[in-house]
């Protein structure tokens, strides 16, 4: 009987860590995601060189900043997101061309 009291308190012990380690994890990917938005936000300092009829064609200082402190994934991730929205509002695939 005292075996089954021990094995019962190790599987209660387990699924508490388990909990608290899945909670650990939810935690960090919402600071990543929280953290993304705030480098992709310090992007606006860019607005001037990148919107259509820019007329300043070289980034300022605090652009280029801007951009080199935002971490490669998050950049990557939002424009592999981006891309993808014009289909799944059930819009034309986006073409632009060779603009650049």
């Amino acid at each position: 009987m005292e075996v089954i009291k021990s094995v019962a308190s190790l599987s209660s012990q387990a699924a508490a860590i388990l909990v608290l380690l899945t909670a650990a994890a939810v935690q960090t990917q919402t600071a990543k995601a929280q953290s993304c938005t705030t480098e992709l936000t310090n992007l606006n300092v860019c607005a001037p060189f990148v919107v259509p009829g820019a007329t300043q064609t070289n980034p300022s200082p605090d652009c280029c900043a801007a951009v080199q402190s935002v971490q490669h994934d998050c950049l990557c991730s939002t424009l592999s997101i981006a891309s993808r929205l014009p289909s799944q509002c059930n819009l034309p695939t986006l073409t632009c061309g060779n603009r650049w």
